[in-house]
């Protein structure tokens, strides 16, 4: 479980909850029923209209994972890899429908038993790359529902506030209560921008990120599985699939300096 997002959109709750106590604002002034109501149910509802009901579904199905989703790393993916390629040149690529009945992920599963199955190189290419597309679209799918919501939420706030502000208006003859009510008709636009930050574009961002992550380790795994059908040594595989994933920035650069240390000076010409 990864709780980045659960701990940001905590921290982001607080920020603003320590900001009103230290203005000496209460925090019951802005937890007004109707402009929640408005903002929260009116996004909801033309999240919906602006997507399919599956969109819908798909996207509430997703929502778990953008708070409680795991995330494997690359190097278990790629220490996994090397011992199915272990198997296979010690054992043969038959062994390997063994190996699939004992993991968990159903892409490295379907991948393995398409080798034992004996389908041909590109074409078990092929049709993981599309899992792989096919999964990624998924995803991707719930991310921009939520981020759409993002889009729509501050300006149903700003219609709360218009409709509460022409409400004031018309108890112009009541001078006493126009603070109070002015005060409760920008809470619309605050619940509108709030959520759209603190809740759905966090959301949608997480969910892509996801997506990226799933992406990457499915990568992994389909050039592993086609390195091990071609035949490749377990040490030049590890190699290989290494150097698929992204360095980091302080790593390339420690060894950029490791290498302009370690080369010979030339000379200077006469």
């Amino acid at each position: 479980m990864d709780p980045a997002t659960i701990i940001g959109i905590l921290l982001a709750f607080g920020a603003l909850l320590a900001m009103m106590v230290m203005e000496g604002a209460s925090p019951n002034s802005v937890l007004l029923a109707a402009p929640m109501i408005l903002v929260f149910g009116a996004t909801i509802a033309v999240g919906i209209a602006s997507a399919t009901i599956p969109d819908f579904l798909l996207a509430i199905k997703a929502l778990p994972r953008a708070f409680i989703g795991r995330t494997q790393k690359p190097q278990l993916v790629i220490d996994q890899m090397v011992k199915i390629a272990e198997v296979a040149r010690k054992d043969g690529l038959l062994a390997l429908e063994q190996e699939a009945d004992k993991i968990d992920d159903p892409f490295l599963k379907s991948a393995l038993q398409g080798i034992a199955d004996g389908t041909d190189a590109e074409e078990l290419a092929v049709i993981l790359e599309d899992k792989i597309a096919t999964s990624e679209r998924t995803a991707r799918s719930a991310s921009k529902f939520y981020a759409s919501m993002g889009g729509y939420a501050p300006t149903i706030g700003i219609i709360g506030t218009v409709v509460s502000l022409t409400h004031v208006l018309e108890n112009l003859s009541n001078p006493e209560e126009l603070g109070h009510m002015i005060a409760a008709a920008f809470v619309a636009t605050l619940w509108g921008v709030l959520s759209a930050n603190f809740l759905w574009l966090p959301i949608a961002a997480r969910l892509a990120r996801l997506a990226e992550l799933d992406s990457q380790r499915m990568t992994l795994a389909m050039e592993g599985v086609l390195a091990v059908q071609a035949g490749s040594q377990p040490r030049v595989l590890s190699e290989r699939l290494s150097a698929l994933l992204p360095q980091s920035a302080p790593a390339k650069a420690k060894q950029g300096k490791a290498a302009s240390m370690s080369k010979p000076k030339l000379p200077k010409a006469a």
